[in-house]
């Protein structure tokens, strides 16, 4: 259906409008991020959805059919805590069909969203959040198996009571199943308005490229080896690190641990990147790597980089772990190598380099992949549907003299 908007009439012929306005709301991203803006709420925007999101971002702005709220910046996670009731106040006065959040530090907010004053509520589990407290940098040794279990128990009764639960993987969802909530596996596929099906070819200034957090538990240490075994070879291989470090003293000890490699000429390290720049980065390398260990987050999430990697035409050498085989069987788009072998690691990259017709076919298939399958688009028509079913029962529930009949035309609501 066409159509984003609709009127329907009820008892005393009421006018009611059926079009969707959903909120999100964060405290602890400065940017906006990549799933939430650009993957989910762009293409819901584009699709005639109301969408305002409120985020401590530098100021208000309306962005590709988006309504950005600034909201303002703490230093830390307790004075973000006090300023809930005030964010509170600010989000009641949305009246929003449906309150989207993915932070956990904001349950306590979402729960009396939900619980007081009845609104429906969706909390986005894009991480596998127990397994990144139970890992935390900076929290004491001895408190980690605490906080992962409490971060685990909350989830559980939040998925519970919440109208909708999301995941970016089915790992994760398998944990938060249990629930009467709404429930969708939204993959973080590229949205392929910055990946077209044309780009314009850009000269290769690195052999290879990584993206993401950079850090030991990302297999950074081993990638570095890696490197330094390449580096025997008559013409070594060049690196592109694009992400951000845990802290100054991790950045420190990656940066020690590539000059003692004598690897620090072959590497450039850049920050973060805007999402709308990614494409046109990624594309400067011949190869994407994703060397990812396996520690319990990722034997349950699926990297986004190999799919961003793949949307940009290059060959991906990554990690042997679960959540990334479906999508290399048969693939032909790349390699495979175990976690921890800096040697394996070095062995695939070297085939790579050494047989570049065969390495532009894995990319070329891989970026076909993504093209006709692991893309945004379908992941986009899943979320409006999730929306729209929400939004529907909460009418039902509050409108019970209206009849399926007269509900019926906003059965699609976007």
């Amino acid at each position: 259906m066409s159509t984003t908007k609709h009127s329907i009439r009820g008892a005393g012929d009421r006018r009611r409008d059926c079009k969707i306005t959903i909120c999100h709301f964060t405290t602890a991203h400065t940017e906006l991020k990549s799933r939430s803006f650009h993957r989910e709420f762009m293409p819901l925007a584009q699709s005639g959805v109301r969408v305002r999101y409120f985020a401590p971002v530098q100021a208000n702005s309306h962005r590709d059919g988006i309504d950005i709220i600034a909201l303002k910046r703490y230093s830390n996670r307790l004075r973000r805590l006090f300023a809930q009731p005030a964010l509170l106040k600010t989000l009641l006065r949305q009246q929003a069909s449906l309150y989207h959040f993915q932070d956990p530090e904001l349950f306590p907010l979402a729960f009396v969203l939900k619980l007081i004053y009845r609104k429906r509520v969706v909390y986005d589990a894009y991480e596998d959040f127990p397994s990144m407290a139970a890992n935390k940098a900076g929290l004491p040794r001895a408190l980690k198996p605490l906080a992962a279990k409490i971060i685990a128990n909350v989830e559980k009764l939040a998925v519970r009571l919440f109208d909708g639960v999301m995941t970016a993987d089915p790992f994760t969802m398998r944990r938060l199943a249990k629930s009467r909530a709404s429930k969708i596996v939204f993959y973080n596929f590229p949205n392929l308005v910055y990946f077209p099906s044309s780009p314009a070819p850009r000269p290769k200034r690195f052999d290879l490229v990584y993206r993401g957090g950079l850090s030991q538990r990302t297999g950074i240490f081993v990638l570095i080896e890696a490197l330094r075994l390449l580096a025997t070879r008559l013409r070594p291989a060049t690196l592109l690190l694009i992400g951000y470090f845990d802290s100054d003293s991790a950045e420190k000890t990656i940066r020690e641990r590539i000059h003692a490699a004598g690897v620090a000429h072959l590497v450039q390290i850049r920050g973060r990147l805007d999402h709308e720049k990614m494409a046109e980065v990624l594309s400067e390398a011949s190869i994407g790597i994703s060397p990812l260990q396996a520690t319990p987050k990722f034997m349950l999430n699926i990297p986004v980089k190999v799919f961003e990697y793949w949307a940009c035409g290059i060959p991906v050498v990554a990690s042997d772990l679960p959540p990334m085989r479906p999508f290399f069987r048969n693939a032909e788009a790349g390699l495979l190598f175990p976690a921890q072998s800096a040697p394996a690691l070095a062995q695939s990259i070297a085939w790579l380099l050494d047989n570049p017709s065969k390495a532009a076919a894995m990319g070329a298939r891989g970026r076909d992949l993504v093209m006709r399958r692991f893309n945004n688009l379908g992941e986009a028509r899943k979320l409006r549907r999730f929306c729209a079913r929400i939004a529907l029962n909460q009418m039902k529930r509050t409108m019970p003299e209206i009849s399926e009949e007269v509900l019926s035309p906003c059965s699609n609501p976007l």
